[in-house]
C-alpha cells in the first residue's frame, strides 16, 4: 500500500515538473528573464514635462521601465540614437521596427541581433504590438550590465551607493520631454541567517512525525500540520500574486493571466498546500500521504524556486524585501517540514506490529 502511494507520488512530481517545462516559454510573453532578485534598485523620479494621463515606474524589481498612456495623444520613447521606439497613446502601442532598440531591448542583457532592416536613421516603420496603453520594456540605460559591480561598491560593498542618474527621452506631440530616475547599489542580506532559520523551523515541524500517529498527541501532530500547511500555502500564493503585481499586471483579469502564464506552479501549489492543511485537519484517510505530498510541492515549486530573496536586496515584488523573504521562508519551513514530518508517519504506520511475547511456561509443582 505505501509502495503504490509513493509510486504516484513519483509520478505526480515528474509530471509537475515537466509541466514547469511546458509553461515557461508562455511566460516570456510577460517577463521571462525578469530576476528573482537584484541587488540594484532603479526607480523613476520624474517625468517632464508633465503629462496628463501618463504614469511611468520601474516593474520586475527594476528590470523593465512601464508607461500607461491614458491622455489623448500618443507618446513616443526615443531609442538609444534618439530614434522612435515606441509609440503609446489611444490606439495601443506600436514598435518601430528600424529602431535597434526594438530588438536589442527584448531580452535585459540585450544581445539579440540586430536585423538588417535596423536602422535608426531610417523613416519608422510602425507595427502594432498591443491593443492597450500601456508598454513594458528592458532598457539598458537604467541597468546595470556589467558582471562586475562598479568601482565604488567594489571598494565598499556595505554600504549603499548611488551608481548613477539615468534619463530615457521621450516625445509628445513633438515636444521633448524625458524619464529621469536613479540606480542605486544596496549591500545584499546575509542569505546565511535566513537558511538556518528555515533549517531549524523545518526540523521543528518535522519532529511532529515522531509523534504515535494512532495516539492523542499524534492527531493533534497532524491538526498541527495541516494548519502550518495552510499558512504556507497562503504564504506561497501571496507571493505569487506578489510577483504578477511587480511585472505590471492589472486588475483580478490581469493577474489570473500572468498566474496562469507564467507562475502557475507557484499558485497551484500554494492551493494545493491549503487544501491538504483543511484535508488533515478533517483527519481524513491517507492524511499522511496528502500532508507528505503537498509540502514536497510547495517546498520545491513555491520555496526553493523563489529562494534567491535570501540573497538579494530587491525582491521581485511591490513591497518591502524583507516580508518577501519571510513569506518564501514559512513556505519552506511549512513545506519541507510537513513533507519530513508526513514521510516519518508514514513509516511508522507501514511498520509491522511487533509479535507479542509468548508466555513464559510455568514450573511444575514441586510434589
Amino acid at each position: 500500500m505505501i509502495r503504490d502511494l509513493m509510486t504516484r507520488a513519483g509520478l505526480v512530481l515528474a509530471a509537475a515538473l515537466s509541466a514547469t517545462v511546458a509553461f515557461a516559454a508562455p511566460a516570456a510573453a510577460h517577463g521571462a528573464d525578469a530576476p528573482d532578485g537584484t541587488d540594484y534598485r532603479t526607480e523613476v523620479s520624474t517625468l517632464t514635462p508633465g503629462l496628463p494621463g501618463v504614469r511611468v515606474r520601474a516593474i520586475e524589481a527594476g528590470a523593465r521601465l512601464e508607461l500607461t498612456n491614458t491622455g489623448d495623444r500618443s507618446v513616443e520613447i526615443l531609442g538609444y540614437s534618439g530614434e522612435p521606439y515606441l509609440r503609446v497613446g489611444p490606439d495601443g502601442v506600436y514598435e518601430n521596427t528600424r529602431s535597434p532598440a526594438t530588438y536589442l531591448n527584448r531580452t535585459i542583457a540585450g544581445d539579440t541581433r540586430l536585423p538588417a532592416e535596423a536602422d535608426p536613421a531610417a523613416a519608422p516603420d510602425w507595427r502594432r504590438i498591443d491593443d492597450s496603453t500601456t508598454a513594458r520594456w528592458h532598457d539598458q540605460r537604467v541597468l546595470w550590465r556589467e558582471s562586475a559591480p562598479p568601482p565604488q561598491v567594489r571598494a565598499a560593498p556595505d554600504r549603499e551607493h548611488r551608481v548613477r542618474d539615468w534619463t530615457v527621452p521621450l516625445r509628445a506631440d513633438g515636444t521633448a520631454g524625458e524619464i529621469r530616475g536613479t540606480l542605486d547599489w544596496v549591500p545584499p542580506p546575509d542569505a546565511y541567517v535566513w537558511w538556518v532559520a528555515v533549517t531549524l523551523g523545518l526540523l521543528a515541524v518535522g519532529a511532529l512525525g515522531l509523534l504515535p500517529a494512532g495516539s492523542r498527541p499524534g492527531a493533534r501532530a497532524l491538526a498541527g500540520l495541516g494548519g502550518l500547511l495552510m499558512v504556507g500555502g497562503v504564504a506561497a500564493v501571496v507571493f505569487t500574486v506578489g510577483r504578477e503585481l511587480d511585472a505590471g499586471a492589472q486588475g483580478v483579469g490581469g493577474v489570473l493571466a500572468g498566474l496562469l502564464g507564467g507562475q502557475v506552479w507557484g499558485l497551484l501549489t500554494g492551493l494545493g498546500a491549503i487544501a491538504a492543511g483543511v484535508y488533515a485537519l478533517a483527519r481524513r484517510p491517507a492524511a499522511d500521504f496528502a500532508v507528505a505530498l503537498a509540502g514536497a510541492c510547495l517546498a520545491l515549486f513555491a520555496g526553493v524556486a523563489n529562494a534567491a530573496v535570501f540573497a538579494r536586496a530587491v525582491a521581485p515584488v511591490p513591497w518591502p524585501a524583507t516580508p518577501a523573504r519571510i513569506l518564501v521562508a514559512l513556505v519552506l519551513v511549512a513545506g519541507a517540514g510537513a513533507t519530513a514530518a508526513g514521510a516519518l508517519r508514514l513509516h511508522a504506520t507501514s511498520r509491522p506490529p511487533r509479535p507479542a511475547p509468548s508466555p513464559t511456561p510455568e514450573a511444575p509443582a514441586l510434589p
